[in-house]
């Protein structure tokens, strides 16, 4: 297939229409970070590169100067700092280069780890930049690019087409394997983008030397998406300790490995769980099937909520419920501090759940879906009937997140 265009392009082109600050770009390896954003780029530097590290090491004016940044030109000319995040004192170079620069240019800098984590030095750079984390493609963005409207950031029901479905389901949403659709190639990919994250990006940006038992945690860790973390478990099945174990999942995490998903509490009585739930980024290695219906949401729905705050629509959470009873909804969306909807997935179409029912009651919250994947699309606005939980299917409640 050809290339698609991501609703990151939409974006990219109205941060720097309407602000000066610098955009920061960041995401998993080979989301598409660097591809994306040197269509909007006069200029591109690679920390990688030994010759750009040369010019960066130099200074600011030495770019400026070797790249013509300072001359008239109608728009103001974007230049993109790619890795950036690997030279130890980035943030103090940034902060001098858009104090000096900024009304001259727009900068945008990408990287593959979370640069909102690694504070290496240097002053502050609040204040200096919008930080927008990019997903790989889910159904929404398989059929429209277009931003959110503010007035109802929900998107009217659109129909996926079942190869593109099925090729998200398969495949997962990374562009490459997605859009060449190819089951040899994604094993390979697969396996060579996790090799590369432990041995490469873990060797770059940590000072972690046990890497053989880290290896042996990303192992573990690739079994039990969408389930709930046992540290102590954990550490022993790797012969680490607890609070290695836990400091080793916080860079994994940064590094787009997984994700954590927490309890919920607010307003919840006896809620007293407070293991956290892991989610793989991509989907698409996953065995068992509920695990991977679970995880596949997971990943729309962080997509959704992350995008949404990243765009100052308001103030969004992910989290899921469970109390000592055992009762437990897969994941409940808050917004401006309040329960907006909730969702339990099933593989299957079943009778609603009775946490579902429980927990809609208990907080009061507008939605609750109990979401089936194998279910056939419904030209029906999932959140147009507030109240009692709903079975919707999967492919329509998905292409109206992001």
């Amino acid at each position: 297939m050809k290339p698609k265009n991501r609703i990151y392009d939409t974006l990219l082109t109205e941060h720097l229409a309407k602000q000066r600050q610098m955009a920061f770009i960041s995401g998993p390896r080979q989301v598409g970070k660097t591809t994306t954003c040197r269509i909007h780029a006069d200029t591109y530097i690679n920390w990688d590169n030994i010759d750009d590290r040369e010019f960066i090491l130099a200074g600011p004016a030495k770019l400026v100067d070797k790249f013509q940044l300072d001359r008239l030109s109608r728009t103001p000319p974007v230049i993109i700092f790619d890795e950036l995040h690997k030279y130890p004192r980035w943030k103090q170079f940034l902060k001098g280069f858009f104090d000096t620069y900024a009304d001259q240019l727009r900068i945008m800098v990408t990287g593959s780890s979370r640069m909102d984590v690694y504070r290496r030095g240097g002053d502050s750079l609040m204040g200096r930049y919008f930080l927008y984390r990019m997903h790989p493609f889910t159904v929404a963005e398989t059929l429209t690019q277009d931003l959110p409207d503010e007035k109802r950031i929900i998107r009217s029901p659109r129909k996926v087409s079942p190869t593109n479905f099925d090729a998200l389901w398969n495949h997962g949403g990374y562009p490459e394997p997605f859009l060449k659709r190819d089951t040899r190639f994604s094993r390979r990919w697969q396996s060579l983008r996790l090799e590369q994250l432990v041995r490469e990006d873990i060797r770059d940006l940590t000072q972690i030397q046990q890497l053989d038992q880290l290896e042996i945690l990303v192992k573990l860790l690739a079994e039990r998406s969408a389930h709930q973390l046992i540290y102590g478990n954990l550490a022993n099945d790797v012969r680490v300790s607890i609070d290695t174990t836990r400091r080793w999942i916080d860079v994994l995490t940064s590094l787009h490995l997984g994700f954590l998903i927490r309890p919920w509490f607010r307003n919840v009585s006896r809620s007293l769980r407070k293991e956290p739930k892991w989610f793989l980024r991509d989907w698409a290695s996953i065995k068992d099937p509920g695990d991977k219906a679970e995880t596949f949401v997971a990943c729309h729905l962080l997509k959704a909520v992350e995008g949404w705050n990243d765009m100052g629509l308001g103030k969004f959470e992910l989290g899921y419920l469970r109390d000592k009873e055992k009762r437990e909804v897969d994941f409940l969306v808050a917004r401006d501090g309040k329960p907006w909807f909730l969702v339990e997935v099933k593989q299957r179409d079943e009778s609603i759940s009775p946490s579902l029912k429980y927990f809609q009651q208990q907080l009061a919250a507008p939605f609750a879906f109990q979401v089936v994947l194998d279910a056939s699309y419904v030209d029906a606005d999932c959140f147009a009937r507030a109240g009692a939980p709903i079975v919707v299917p999967a492919r329509t409640f998905l292409s109206q997140l992001l």
